[in-house]
């Protein structure tokens, strides 16, 4: 057991001391040093750098070059690149071949304890989600091409799938890539929005239409973005994770060489649906953490704030409050866990299909869990909690960060629909096979 207090909700149950099943020593080693380093090289100065809506340049070389982008990857990391390219351990903590899942629960978790998505999102969101799909699909020459640079930081990238008018609705992307008539090139038309980091980035692995209308016509490209002819790019203002470099492109007859195919034409939407579940479980292990944030500083406030000629925790109606809050930031981390622990146990294959459903609701239901975490501390510290500076600035901050939890990655009503249809889908599908075949005789 921890000798040294913690603030009711302020940490996982296995950072306050409590047993647990899923850590080993590697995890607990890993945990420590990453708290060190995100720390003073992000958590000290990130609502600042939030509030000035830009992390520093600086601040991504800085986690470059110590290793520290890599974790955000799927487990297990492509350890075969990462050695060719002299990456052998991460903080002298965890070697790559023995990082897993687990490792990522605690990365995500703590990159997320600064309360806001934006500071950790403008470093990683680019780089977890648009290196994956030339890690699994890309070809050798592909490969070789892009990833040294890309797994190293000394380029960026981002994943570029949502469109004006095509955002959860995946299937109906129009921008097009049509080749030139001698077949060496792909000339890209169209517009993507809300694109986290890709005003800083010089490539994006992006969704495109390379033949008709349905999932069937997708493909993914790696399409150049940063000074590249035809190409323009311009922030967009949001209401919260303001840091993380939210980006309208606009794509006028971009000419991209057809080696830049992601895998194999048509099978975009494949590529895109298995991304996505990395991208989720990640959205909902920072989202918990940020749920966690807001409650822990409510707490905190009630301890010390008196009202009615008494402290507020001795109030029952806040503490009734703090309980049922509290109550869902614990149950929604214990299914996180659950989740990356059956990540460790599963085949990639089998978790995209036992998982993928699941891993939807997941992250749906991380959003509500923030919305009323967020919400209740910003009831609890009342006046200070709706004041953009002072003791509430981080609750007011985060609350504003909701829809961005809420919405992106796939929306929460749209996601809670996905995990059911696949769940049935399953369910359909294990009942087919227990099926006896038609004039079959054997039980």
């Amino acid at each position: 057991m921890s000798s040294t207090p913690v603030v009711p909700f302020s940490e996982p149950p296995y950072l306050a001391g409590l047993p647990s099943p899923y850590y080993k020593p590697t995890h607990l080693k890993w945990q420590k040093a990453i708290r060190e380093f995100i720390t003073k090289h992000l958590l000290e100065n990130a609502l600042q750098w939030d509030t000035e809506e830009t992390v520093p340049e600086h601040v991504f070389d800085t986690f470059a070059r110590a290793g520290m982008l890599i974790p955000s990857l799927p487990a297990p990391l492509p350890v075969k690149w990462l050695k060719s390219l002299g990456v052998h351990e991460i903080l002298g903590a965890v070697k790559v071949e023995e990082f897993d899942y687990i490792h990522t629960l605690i990365y995500c978790d703590e990159m997320a304890r600064t309360g806001l998505a934006g500071p950790s999102g403008s470093l990683t969101t680019g780089f977890s989600f648009a290196i994956p799909p030339i890690l699994k699909f890309g070809n050798k020459q592909l490969q070789e091409r892009f990833l040294p640079e890309l797994l190293t930081g000394k380029k960026r990238t981002c994943i570029a799938i949502t469109e004006p008018e095509a955002g959860s609705d995946v299937a109906n992307i129009t921008t097009t890539a049509t080749k030139t008539p001698d077949g060496k090139y792909y000339i890209v038309n169209g517009t993507k929005k809300w694109i986290t980091n890709g005003i800083w980035s010089e490539y994006s692995s992006m969704a495109v239409r390379t033949g008709g209308p349905g999932p069937t016509g997708l493909s993914m490209l790696v399409v150049p973005l940063k000074g590249y002819p035809g190409v323009n790019m311009r922030r967009l203002k949001v209401g919260g994770q303001v840091s993380a470099g939210t980006t309208f492109i606009e794509l006028d007859d971009v000419k991209v060489p057809v080696e830049n195919l992601i895998g194999t034409e048509g099978m975009g939407m494949r590529y895109i649906m298995t991304n996505f579940n990395h991208e989720r479980l990640t959205i909902a292990i920072g989202a918990t953490r940020q749920a966690r944030v807001a409650l822990a500083a409510a707490t905190e406030y009630i301890l010390k704030r008196e009202a009615f000629g008494k402290s507020l925790v001795e109030q029952p109606v806040v503490r009734q409050r703090l309980a049922r809050c509290g109550a869902m930031v614990e149950s929604q981390w214990a299914w996180v866990e659950q989740f990356v622990y059956q990540m460790t146990q599963l085949p990639k294959e089998v978790a995209d299909i036992e998982l993928g459903g699941l891993t939807a609701m997941a992250k749906a239901q991380a959003g509500i869990v923030l919305n009323e975490c967020a919400q209740c501390a910003q009831l609890l510290f009342g006046g200070n909690g709706y004041t953009k500076s002072g003791q509430g600035e981080l609750v007011e901050r985060i609350y504003r960060e909701v829809p961005g939890i809420r919405i992106p990655g796939g929306s929460e009503d749209v996601m809670m629909d996905l995990g059911v249809r696949q769940l049935v889908k399953n369910f359909k599908n294990k009942t087919k096979a227990l099926e006896r075949p038609k004039g079959s005789s054997k039980l």
